[in-house]
């Protein structure tokens, strides 16, 4: 899309392993296989998938700290690919990053003031030192932390609050694009909230666009544009978010969507859940055919030997599975046969 600050095609992550014998072949595992998205300015996209699935490879790899192996990236036209460390010194000013593990993310030895200015000694070295300040205490009211706590250090901080100090330290750069891998999953439910709220009024008030990791559906919800499910390193379906928790079309995204609890204990009650058998294959021995046929429920022969197009309804709806539209309901058990 012309209007994309951040446009990904065919991407692909790999890692080597080591051969096993010295004659044979170095195997590699595709932790990202394939990934085609784009992202306007001040648009959401949430990500979801199992552990291992490739969400936090995806998100290293958009911000130079895992290589990309294939496919492209480009960032507000900036090709990331082979990106040369001088390059990206540049283009961190745009794209930041919030992590899961907010108080292992924050230097126990500095103070918070120290730690939010840190983004703006290394990629601004010329500010001055009066607007240094100005930045960091507007930045740190922003998210809401008192000007009174910036002496203060990590320790001294709780899980909810270290966590508004990484995404000051993140937006105190004013980078277009933030990348918050799992940002609120080790907190409380009243402080995810909390931190949810901030986000939403932050990337408001910014025109901030966000990627948003996250395993809790209900979280993506409440803050995504768009919704991309993965499994095994490929994209299974993306949607907007109403049309996906609506009307979810790949099989995987109808399981995971019935596994996540509903707040009518009567809906609850009443509802067919979708149970997927076994767990997710090895990464070094991915199956043939579709990825995800192994635990599907609506597994067909084809599915077994034919990878799946991605079937686009719109611009902005796709989903990979031979059978979209045609799914039904949960069968009672699994079938080659009338496929």
């Amino acid at each position: 899309m012309s209007d994309a600050l951040l446009a990904v095609r065919g991407l692909r992550v790999c890692y080597p392993l080591p051969a096993s014998r010295p004659w044979r072949r170095t195997q590699q595992i595709k932790a990202v296989d394939g990934v085609d998205f784009d992202l306007e300015p001040g648009e959401t996209l949430g990500i979801a998938g199992e552990s291992g699935c490739g969400k936090s490879t995806l998100a290293r790899a958009l911000t130079g700290l895992q290589p990309i192996t294939a496919g492209s990236a480009r960032l507000a036209g900036q090709e990331l690919k082979d990106l040369e460390r001088a390059g990206w010194r540049t283009l961190r000013r745009d794209v930041q990053m919030v992590f899961q593990d907010a108080i292992a993310s924050l230097d126990p030895r500095m103070t918070v003031a120290q730690i939010i200015a840190e983004p703006l000694l290394n990629l601004y070295p010329g500010i001055p030192s009066t607007e240094q300040r100005d930045r960091v205490l507007d930045m740190a009211e922003q998210v809401g932390l008192p000007a009174r706590n910036l002496h203060r250090y990590p320790h001294e901080f709780s899980g909810g609050q270290c966590q508004r100090i990484g995404i000051a330290r993140a937006l105190v750069a004013r980078p277009r694009l933030l990348i918050c891998d799992e940002p609120a999953s080790a907190l409380d439910v009243s402080i995810r909230a909390q931190i949810i709220n901030l986000l939403n009024g932050l990337q408001d008030k910014l025109n901030l666009a966000m990627i948003f990791i996250s395993h809790d559906l209900a979280v993506l919800k409440s803050i995504s544009h768009r919704v991309l499910i993965m499994y095994l390193g490929k994209v299974m379906e993306q949607a907007h978010c109403e049309e996906l928790f609506a009307d979810p079309a790949h099989p995987y995204t109808r399981a995971l969507l019935s596994a996540a609890p509903l707040a009518d204990p009567l809906q609850e009650r009443a509802r067919r859940r979708i149970t997927l058998g076994g767990e997710p294959p090895s990464p070094t021995a991915p199956p043939t055919g579709c990825v995800f046929h192994a635990r599907c429920p609506w597994v067909a022969a084809r599915c077994r030997s034919e990878i799946p197009e991605p079937h686009r309804f719109t611009p902005h709806r796709v989903a990979a599975c031979h059978f979209v539209g045609t799914l039904g309901d949960v069968p009672a058990q699994r079938s080659d046969e009338g496929q």
